[in-house]
């Protein structure tokens, strides 16, 4: 999408605001059909930092992802841009990419479609 959908956008504000990590969503990006749940971003790099200090050879890279609060406070004061899946899957055929659950990032102006919900797909 050339523009970003403004109700998607809306409900990634609403995300951002309420600081909840239930919404699901699955969306189409390039291509790729994307399922899981919406988190706020600041949860969501939390979260990666998490996982990045536990590795001994990317616990460097975790710093990244934890912003400085006035970093944290300016983001605040705009609309969304992109939106945080943690447990996510890639949907492919019958299977989910990873099997335990990803942490992605997605432009909201690259979503060309999407659907409220998690898609269902064979863990098996």
């Amino acid at each position: 999408m050339s523009n970003a959908d403004e109700l998607l956008v809306d409900i990634a504000a609403m995300v951002e605001s309420e600081q909840t990590n239930q919404m699901s969503l699955t969306v189409v990006v390039h291509g790729a059909v994307i399922t899981g749940r919406l988190a706020p971003e600041t949860l969501w790099r939390q979260r990666v930092a998490e996982v990045l200090r536990d590795s001994e050879r990317l616990g460097p890279f975790a710093g990244t992802f934890m912003a400085a609060p006035d970093a944290t406070e300016a983001r605040d004061s705009r609309e969304p841009s992109y939106l945080h899946f943690h447990v996510a899957r890639i949907l492919q055929g019958p299977v989910g990419i990873p099997e335990t659950g990803g942490m992605y990032r997605i432009a909201i102006k690259d979503v060309s479609a999407w659907t409220m919900g998690d898609l269902s797909y064979s863990d098996q």
